[in-house]
């Protein structure tokens, strides 16, 4: 399952939000049979980093976005992965 564009607005970050939001998707994919939850992330997020860290997302690979814009301004990206238990 991989979990695409989840942000909430500035003005009610610090709420919980996203990490009840990041939790439902695990939840979801858990129920479903998935076997991980992959997202990627830009180095300039620093917050989304700091909690799919603490939600328990490992780093998976990095790498610079594969354009002329990523190359020239060393765009890195970054997979987080987070493995689902008690799945086959």
């Amino acid at each position: 399952l991989a979990l695409k564009r989840m942000s909430v607005r500035k003005d009610y970050r610090g709420l919980g939000i996203a990490k009840a939001l990041a939790r439902t998707a695990l939840d979801f994919a858990r129920r479903r049979g998935y076997r991980a939850v992959v997202l990627n992330t830009l180095m300039l997020q620093h917050e989304a980093r700091a909690l799919y860290e603490r939600l328990g997302f490992r780093r998976h690979r990095r790498y610079v976005l594969p354009t002329a814009y990523g190359r020239l301004a060393n765009c890195t990206i970054t997979t987080y992965r987070y493995d689902l238990p008690g799945t086959p």
